[in-house]
């Protein structure tokens, strides 16, 4: 079975879910695993409206890291 990169964004009232290979799909929830969820599901219908319409589902080629990201020290400002 084939996996699909998905990225989840914060925002102040909500989760928003969406897949940079599967353009137009995506969810919010008021929680990030509600977000997940509804997402795991927009996924199945959107492949599924593909499928009915005969559109080819592309190939999943998006992947996503997390990386450090290392903080320079700030400049002490003197008095």
């Amino acid at each position: 079975m084939p996996t699909e990169a998905v990225i989840i964004e914060k925002s102040e009232t909500s989760y928003g879910a969406y897949s940079p290979d599967l353009p137009g799909c995506f969810a919010v929830g008021s929680t990030r695993e509600e977000a997940e969820r509804l997402m795991y599901e927009a996924m199945q219908e959107h492949i599924r409206w593909m499928l009915d319409d005969d559109d080819a589902i592309p190939e999943p080629v998006s992947s996503a890291v997390h990386m450090a990201i290392p903080q320079p020290e700030r400049e002490k400002v003197a008095a």
